[in-house]
């Protein structure tokens, strides 16, 4: 067996491993900085997202995001920056600019988002926020509570 073969074949296993997580309700994509699944509440996907990010991992994070709303078909995001630290100001303009009207493309009609308790976070949040030509279906909250009940509430 040639080594393309070998690695043709551990892509299809991998490939296969992922579609049968997504089946089967388990997350769609984690990693150390974020989790996102097809949440059991409301037909919405929940994101939550961990710790201090970078650049890159917002980047990732939101692309996996566009990847599971879209295979999933939903229409609402509930985006919990709760257990965020620090700031993320890089990625923010492009989260606004170029990611969320691509989320919007993608059938995205309701985002609730969590602000982490770290000001720097929120900061990073509003900077995404004034930077998206799409802010009416974006709305932030300051407990996961009160964003579930804006997605049950809202159609």
């Amino acid at each position: 067996m040639s080594s393309f073969s070998k690695i043709d074949i551990l892509k299809e296993l991998q490939m296969q491993l992922e579609e049968r997580k997504r089946k089967t309700n388990h997350f769609f994509f984690s990693e150390s900085f974020v989790t996102i699944e097809n949440s059991e509440f409301r037909n919405c996907l929940y994101v939550n997202w961990i710790g201090y990010q970078t650049e890159s991992s917002v980047m990732t994070g939101c692309e996996q995001m566009l990847k599971a709303l879209q295979f999933y078909n939903l229409t609402k995001v509930l985006n919990d920056n709760t257990n965020v630290l620090g700031i993320w100001t890089p990625a923010a303009k492009w989260v606004g600019e170029n990611w969320m009207p691509r989320m919007e493309g993608a059938g995205l009609r309701q985002f609730a988002w969590v602000y982490s308790p770290s000001r720097m976070s929120q900061t990073s949040t509003d900077v995404a926020i004034l930077a998206t030509p799409i802010p009416q279906i974006i709305k932030t909250f300051y407990s996961l509570e009160e964003a579930k009940q804006w997605l049950q509430t809202e159609q």
